[in-house]
């Protein structure tokens, strides 16, 4: 699977479990740990550990390697690497803290069809 298609998967997830503030940062020459990070916020631990548990869910469903989840069972940052995407789970109190996309503020977005309406 191409890490765009990837991308996909991982937005579906974390649409699924109504994650907050979804945002993709294309990281193509500009990081060599991805080619894309997705940073959403959830509402609560559990709403948190919720959205982990989808991408991994539909990522495997899809037959795409987890490498590994960081920070599940304190849900206030969960990161989930799936190689080419990593996607940041934010609890909403701490997404403001980090703010990684002012980090990455070179890295352009990247827009999902559902969010033209296409």
């Amino acid at each position: 699977m191409k890490s765009d298609e990837l991308l996909n998967v991982v937005y579906e997830a974390v649409d699924n479990k109504r994650a907050e503030d979804i945002v993709a940062l294309n990281m193509q020459g500009i990081s060599l740990i991805a080619d894309y990070f997705l940073i959403c916020h959830g509402n609560s631990d559990k709403q948190v550990q919720a959205i982990a548990r989808e991408i991994k869910d539909l990522a495997e469903e899809r037959e795409q390697t987890v490498k590994r989840v960081e920070g599940f069972d304190e849900a206030r940052w969960v990161l989930v690497d799936l190689g080419d995407v990593v996607a940041h789970i934010f609890h909403k109190d701490e997404r403001d803290y980090y703010h990684l996309e002012r980090l990455w503020g070179d890295a352009p977005y990247v827009e999902f069809a559902s969010e033209t309406g296409k």
